[in-house]
């Protein structure tokens, strides 16, 4: 799959291999993990940025300074021979298959959307997501963009990243993998999909959830972020 602009190509995370290894994900010696067509960079826990989700890399993106309302992002050259399209997809005793959504916070919605628009991403839906929030959408190559806002502006602090759902091959058997360490799959808010929550704990510092695929002829993916 080729890196058109607006594209995620990696996420960095601020925790250490061992902790995404413990929950089933398959990291190689420099602490990459390759989940569908995006790298996950395991920065570890004592990185100068801190915990959770401490930025990402985006293909062709038009971007002014270094970050998008607050989220530390680095552009790749989408060009040929740049590294577009060169990551393996990787495979992992937790069944995932590739990452559903990457979920965002902010304080000011439509703040946030103007600086994602502005660096080529088009918002592509908005969803009520109810208690005074809104949903905005925006793809990013294979993954969905979900960032998270107040349906009235909340004050002028910047948008943070926050956490992921996973699409794995079949929820039971993920579910039976990280037995104690998971919730109870329980009907998402898409129709047919089923949802599972990692409980929270140090070695993983990102909220986590984990998703069954859409079946054949299902709408785009939208609308489920971790709980």
């Amino acid at each position: 799959m080729g890196n058109g602009p607006g594209t995620l190509v990696e996420v960095a995370v601020g925790d250490d291999p061992a902790g995404w290894a413990s929950i089933g994900f398959t990291v190689d010696d420099h602490g990459l993990c390759r989940v569908g067509a995006v790298r996950i960079r395991l920065v570890g826990a004592d990185d100068e940025r801190g915990r959770g989700i401490v930025g990402w890399t985006l293909a062709g993106c038009t971007i002014t300074g270094q970050d998008i309302d607050g989220l530390p992002t680095a552009d790749l050259d989408p060009s040929p021979g740049a590294g577009a399209g060169t990551v393996d997809r990787g495979r992992h005793a937790n069944g995932v298959t590739q990452i559903d959504h990457l979920v965002v916070i902010t304080p000011d919605l439509d703040r946030t959307t103007a600086a994602i628009e502005a660096a080529g991403i088009a918002a592509r839906r908005t969803r009520e997501a109810g208690h005074g929030r809104r949903q905005r959408f925006f793809r990013m190559g294979e993954v969905i963009l979900e960032v998270v806002g107040p349906v009235a502006r909340a004050g002028g602090g910047p948008a943070t990243f926050w956490g992921f759902a996973f699409t794995v091959a079949d929820i039971g058997a993920t579910a039976e993998h990280l037995a104690g360490r998971i919730g109870e799959p329980k009907p998402a808010v898409q129709a047919g999909r089923r949802i599972a929550t990692l409980r929270s704990g140090d070695e993983v510092s990102v909220p986590v959830a984990f998703m069954s695929a859409p079946g054949p002829g299902a709408p785009g993916r939208t609308g489920d972020a971790p709980r």
